[in-house]
């Protein structure tokens, strides 16, 4: 048996990465009614607004979900109570050490996973006592390791230093990709921009219609000094482009950065002055589909993929 898909009760080991302005109950519903793990994005959302899309998520679906938790977030305390009182049963948890808070979910029932960027915080994930890592490629959108290790590189680096059920992420958005990885050690994958575009991602239609049209090279790694996002290159990402080419200091992009420039673009449908986060894959990925078409397609693609290799000797 896969060691994720048993951790997590589902079908399929595929989870729905829990993405800023897209992750709502909705796409959370619709991943785990397909077989896979979907998980609510707290990053974007007030603390009472994440116990509203919980509860829906509880009406719409009778499969495990989860909720991933920015740990940087400014009212953690309050966004874990209330992951705890709705009885939330998987957190994944990102951006700082999980050290503090997985004792606390496992003493209320909680599996939790941890996203890293490296073997050295994969090594620590396992001494603060997570359930399984994460390991999250360069290649991924959102906020990023700054060492740009590639998943390619990652996932066997990662399979050295742990024993932890290991979960592929950064760039895998097809059965092939998905193979790749579990060829490399990995035992399960966590897929973000496939499903940022699907049909029940609360991002805006003109945010997914641009991400269906990019091209592999239309976004770039930018915002190093404050946390390294990827941004498909619009206005924006000019200014940021042209501000840290003179060495802006962090003090000045986070000014230039403001407050709600995600929402703007991702959400709303800004497509030249908001920030516009998406990963490499969007390149691989041309059609609109649902949550259930897309895990369809990848399990089929990775069926056969396994196949026609398990075909070839030398």
């Amino acid at each position: 048996m896969n060691r994720i898909c048993s951790l997590f009760g589902i079908e399929y080991p595929i989870i729905a990465g829990g993405m800023i302005w897209c992750s709502g109950w909705r796409l959370a519903a619709a991943v785990s009614n397909a077989g896979g793990l979907g998980l609510i994005g707290a990053g974007s959302m007030h603390p009472e607004t994440l116990r509203e899309h919980i509860q829906k998520c509880k009406t719409a679906t009778s499969k495990p979900f989860g909720v991933n938790i920015p740990l940087m977030y400014p009212q953690i305390e309050e966004i874990m109570q209330i992951v705890v009182e709705e009885g939330v049963k998987v957190v994944f948890t990102s951006a700082g050490s999980p050290k503090k808070w997985t004792d606390y979910l496992h003493q209320n029932g909680a599996v939790v996973a941890h996203v890293v960027s490296s073997s050295l915080f994969a090594k620590k994930c396992e001494d603060a006592g997570v359930d399984a890592v994460v390991a999250e490629g360069f290649e991924a959108g959102g906020h990023n390791g700054r060492e740009e290790t590639t998943t390619l590189c990652l996932i066997p680096s990662v399979r050295k230093a742990t024993t932890l059920p290991l979960i592929a992420a950064g760039g895998i958005a097809t059965g092939s990709g998905m193979a790749a990885t579990f060829a490399l050690g990995a035992e399960g994958v966590q897929i973000g921009t496939r499903f940022a575009m699907v049909e029940e991602s609360s991002a805006s239609d003109e945010f997914k219609n641009l991400c269906r049209g990019l091209n592999e090279g239309d976004t770039k790694l930018m915002l190093k000094q404050l946390a390294p996002t990827r941004l498909i290159k619009n206005n924006f990402y000019k200014q940021v482009e042209e501000a840290e080419l003179r060495g802006a200091s962090a003090e000045e992009l986070k000014e230039l950065l403001g407050k709600g420039r995600a929402k703007k673009g991702i959400f709303e449908g800004d497509l030249e002055e908001g920030e516009l986060e998406i990963g490499q894959a969007a390149a691989l990925i041309s059609k609109p589909e649902t949550a259930q078409q897309a895990i369809d397609d990848i399990i089929t693609e990775f069926n056969k993929t396994i196949e026609s290799l398990s075909l070839i000797k030398f």
